[in-house]
């Protein structure tokens, strides 16, 4: 306990399939209908984050987090925001340094224990002083900075931060290192790869003396990436001590308030300790569902505009932290 023993998602397609519930949403899906006001905010190291709120007029809100190279133009995100919109909430869709469209000012970009960000975001949210209750979701990546940032707050989170929810976490960054690197998501590595690596150059040319080129050029995965700009950056040794420090894991069985983390068996990216089903087990606030089908920021329904990820976090807020 708080083991969800048996999830109610089952998937739409005929042959449930981790890549196909995975690459399918990931280049399909749309969500219609929002429309965001940006506001920038300055972090303490004189960099800026670009927040996109949408409001109406509500006492509750949540902070959604966005997945690696993502942003809150994409479907998913902008989802959670429509549909709790739908429900009365307001909602603030954040974008880590360098994805908001415009490259940010510091050598560092972001990376899945940069919880200092967000709590930047929180702070900020707080400080308006507009919401009673502050719901963070967060969704790979952005489920990554969610629990470190929950973990390390503890007992001192603030009253208004009820609880979590996040999907498709990478909660052991070195293993889902390692499941990435596997030859059957090459497809995906090659992906952020081909992203990152246009950023890492940019950096090159303000902070040369952070960055090798040469191999950043040639890098064809995180490894290698990670070593020509990260660990000089971040200050670490080698890529496995980074991947250890940065890592969500750690901090989850220090979380202290309700907290739902949904990782499907079958997805592609996470083996391992990304289900930490000991640290479950164990707690009173964390609450761990693996549905056996939903691939990695899939969780398709039929018929339906919003994905089950959208679902079970309003049910998990009606049930656990709502009235409801």
């Amino acid at each position: 306990m708080p083991l969800i023993e048996h999830s109610a998602y089952k998937s739409p397609y005929l042959w449930p399939n981790g890549h196909i519930e995975t690459l399918i949403p990931g280049i399909f899906r749309k969500t219609k209908g929002v429309m965001y006001e940006r506001e920038r905010i300055f972090t303490p190291d004189q960099d800026f984050l670009d927040l996109d709120w949408s409001k109406v007029g509500a006492r509750k809100l949540i902070i959604v987090s966005h997945g690696l190279e993502g942003n809150s133009e994409r479907a998913y995100v902008q989802a959670f925001v429509k549909f709790f919109n739908a429900e009365g909430w307001d909602a603030l869709a954040w974008n880590c340094r360098s994805c908001s469209g415009e490259m940010n000012l510091t050598s560092k970009l972001y990376h899945h224990g940069a919880s200092y960000d967000l709590d930047e975001v929180i702070k900020h949210a707080i400080a308006t002083n507009a919401y009673d209750e502050i719901l963070l979701v967060g969704v790979s990546m952005g489920g990554s900075l969610s629990l470190r940032w929950l973990g390390e707050k503890g007992e001192g989170a603030h009253p208004s931060v009820i609880g979590a929810t996040v999907f498709s976490v990478p909660c052991s960054l070195p293993d889902s290192v390692r499941a990435i690197e596997m030859r059957s998501n090459r497809i995906y590595e090659a992906r952020f790869i081909k992203k990152l690596k246009k950023k890492v150059l940019q950096k090159a040319i303000k902070y040369p003396e952070l960055v090798d080129v040469p191999l950043a050029i040639k890098a064809k995965n995180f490894r290698q990436l990670d070593k020509s700009y990260s660990i000089n950056v971040y200050g670490f040794d080698n890529v496995d001590d980074f991947y250890e420090d940065i890592s969500a894991y750690p901090y989850i069985a220090k979380i202290r308030r309700p907290t739902l983390i949904v990782n499907a068996v079958n997805d592609p990216m996470l083996i391992s300790d990304c289900f930490p089903v000991d640290i479950a087990k164990a707690s009173s606030h964390v609450y761990l569902e693996m549905p056996q089908e939903g691939g990695h920021v899939g969780f398709k329904q039929k018929n339906s505009a919003y994905s089950w990820a959208e679902v079970r976090a309003w049910e998990f807020y009606q049930e656990v932290l709502g009235e409801g």
